[in-house]
């Protein structure tokens, strides 16, 4: 049996990687920002050949793995904002941090949506350091007349 591949890391999700192989990668831009392009994926990994769209509407699934980041934005930004320029009503203070919370929350969205997608599909398939010798799992139901239906 052929030796076992030296394992990238797990950060390297964050770079929006296949989490089968963890080197190709899922969009075809690498700039989150082309807003036109910025969700094209590619049909399957160009290392490994895992297939990206499992399921007709897989990526449904997406949005609750982007809802924890954007509340994990929320959060680290309050506690951020609390501790340098402190949390206060009576001088508004607070309604400066949401409009300043809102402002980076829509200038993030393009990488939260990828780190999203990224995340849940690493969910579903897991990292194979034998990705060399063992092939992909087929795609079970998916239905090319419905796919990018939604």
């Amino acid at each position: 049996m052929e030796a076992k591949d030296k394992n990238p890391g797990a950060l390297q999700l964050l770079k929006c990687k296949c989490p089968r192989c963890r080197r190709g990668d899922m969009f075809e831009t690498k700039n989150p920002y082309r807003l036109r392009q910025y969700m094209n994926m590619h049909e399957n990994c160009a290392v490994c050949g895992q297939p990206f769209d499992i399921e007709v509407g897989f990526y449904y699934g997406s949005s609750y793995v982007s809802y924890a980041l954007s509340i994990a934005v929320c959060t680290v930004t309050f506690i951020a904002w609390w501790f340098t320029i402190g949390i206060s009503i009576n001088d508004n203070r607070v309604f400066a941090w949401l409009v300043f919370n809102s402002i980076l929350l829509l200038a993030l969205q393009p990488v939260l949506m990828r780190l999203a997608r990224t995340g849940w599909l690493a969910f579903f398939v897991p990292y194979d350091p034998y990705w060399k010798i063992h092939p992909p799992k087929a795609t079970e139901r998916m239905n090319r007349g419905l796919k990018d239906a939604w």
